[in-house]
């Protein structure tokens, strides 16, 4: 989202910039937006995202930092690699993307790279960037490359601003093009950042159907794996450019993205509508820190841990690794004993069993009390006390077998 005037700006958009406080505001990016769809119940990273709140200076102010992201040496590398594929009029990425595209070689020569005004706010790239789209696909024989376009894409009712690596245009159709610094050894890269490089690409694809779909004048597909033949449609098939082996030389991998595209769709689908969320947060809560003149945060931190707790979480033990506030959301659910924290899966298997509290006590009872399956309803409890306190039967029974009771 783009808050340019805020005294032009809808009630919602002015609502978001006062939760967010004068602090700059933090573009919701790909990798972020994949991390969302992980996890669409989450309406706490939903709105923290959506306000454009910095969440690593929120979890640092309330002392609970998360030690991961890019290292230094690693998005230094991965810069320098890119800035190496654009050298000699983009020869060296264009040299890769030509043999897997079979591109004749007197085609690329005539490469396309208009300017998308990169200087300018998120919503005018944006629109730059559609004009460019639509003016390279009207040109089926044309090639164009669009370097780090600024693509549009709606989120939970609300514009999100994307940029890709690049994009490359030909009849009247668009390849994601993303850039990584992770080498491909003999011919493979590591599944896992392939995995998550894949995600990122789907959110581009996604924002790229929803562009074509909206410049046409029609809806979007239902079904996530059809093609609609669209001016500007983007291909299934993303393009993955890393180095080879231990060189600078990149390679290029097709990458087939149409799980991935699925279950973002789905996912994204899923989520609150950011006006709901705004409607029923407390009146006069903020995630401001309070900066003073040398940039400190002054606020509060028990003022800040309750405004950021007046906002459900729906905390997982993968949140640690996706999400800035997973060590902060991790203490509370272990604060409150929550099962959460145990996995979405166990919390599935406990039923209403909300408490691990509440899972011992269950246990127990039907370990120190022997009860039948059949006193359970009578009893009143559910399947899961059920479960637990047999398997505690099951235990205890085993240890007394084996004397270690």
């Amino acid at each position: 989202m783009n808050v340019s005037h805020l005294g032009q700006a809808s009630p919602p958009l002015r609502r978001l910039s006062e939760l967010r406080g004068p602090a700059p505001q933090r573009s919701l990016d790909a990798r972020a937006l994949a991390a969302l769809a992980a996890n669409p119940g989450c309406r706490r990273r939903a709105l923290l995202d959506a306000a454009g709140v910095d969440k690593t200076a929120l979890a640092q102010h309330l002392g609970r930092p998360a030690p991961f992201g890019q290292s230094p040496f690693a998005i230094r590398r991965g810069l320098q690699f890119e800035s190496r594929l654009k050298q000699d009029g983009y020869a060296v990425l264009l040299e890769p993307l030509r043999r897997l595209l079979g591109v004749p070689e007197a085609e690329v020569a005539s490469l396309a790279v208009p300017d998308l005004l990169p200087a300018a706010s998120p919503a005018v790239r944006a629109e730059r960037t559609a004009v460019a789209l639509a003016q390279a696909a009207a040109d089926p024989a044309a090639w164009t490359l669009l370097d780090h376009p600024m693509l549009r894409l709606e989120v939970a009712g609300s514009p999100a601003y994307l940029e890709p690596d690049a994009l490359v245009v030909h009849g009247g159709r668009c390849t994601v093009v993303e850039i990584k610094s992770f080498p491909v050894l003999d011919g493979s890269a590591d599944p896992a950042k392939v995995g998550a490089a894949a995600r990122q690409a789907a959110v581009y694809v996604l924002a790229l159907q929803q562009a074509a779909a909206r410049a046409a004048g029609v809806s979007l597909a239902e079904d996530p794996y059809a093609a609609q033949e669209l001016p500007g449609s983007p291909e299934s098939t993303v393009l993955l450019v890393c180095p080879k082996d231990f060189s600078n030389r990149p390679v290029a991998i097709p990458v087939d993205v149409r799980r991935e595209l699925s279950t973002t769709r789905r996912q994204l689908s899923r989520m609150t509508r950011i006006d709901q969320l705004l409607a029923a947060l407390p009146e006069g809560v903020t995630f401001d820190l309070r900066r003073d003149d040398s940039g400190t945060p002054t606020r509060p931190v028990a003022e800040l841990a309750g405004a950021v707790e007046a906002v459900p979480a729906s905390y997982g033990p993968e949140c640690i690794s996706t999400c800035e506030l997973g060590f902060h959301c991790r203490a509370q659910a272990r604060c409150a004993g929550a099962v959460e924290q145990l996995g979405r899966g166990v919390r599935g298997e406990l039923g209403s069993l909300r408490t691990v509290e509440a899972a011992l006590a269950a246990a127990a009872r039907g370990g120190s009390e022997g009860l039948e399956p059949a006193l359970f309803e009578e009893l009143g409890l559910d399947e899961a006390s059920e479960r637990l306190a047999y398997a505690a039967r099951l235990r205890a029974e085993a240890l007394a077998a084996g004397g270690l009771r």
